[in-house]
C-alpha cells in the first residue's frame, strides 16, 4: 500500500486577522503570506466541507471580510 503524501506546511497565520479588510486586500495579503488558495464566499453560501491544506476561506459581505478560516 502506498503511503499518503505529506501536505506542505501551511502558513502560521491567524485567519481572524483578515476580518475588516477589503476582500482584495485580504486576498493580496494571504498570497504574500504563503496561502496557496484563497476562497471568497458570500455569507450563508453552501459549501462542501472538504479540507484543503494551504487554503484560506473568507466570508465577504459588502466587500469586506467578515470571517476567515483555514481549509
Amino acid at each position: 500500500m502506498a503511503s499518503l503524501p505529506t501536505p506542505p506546511p501551511e502558513p502560521q497565520d491567524d485567519p481572524a486577522a483578515y476580518v475588516g479588510l477589503t476582500a482584495e486586500e485580504a486576498e493580496r495579503q494571504a498570497g504574500e503570506r504563503g496561502w496557496s488558495t484563497v476562497r471568497r464566499l458570500q455569507p450563508g453560501a453552501m459549501i462542501t466541507m472538504e479540507f484543503l491544506a494551504g487554503r484560506i476561506n473568507f466570508e465577504v459581505a459588502d466587500g469586506r471580510v467578515t470571517r476567515g478560516w483555514k481549509g
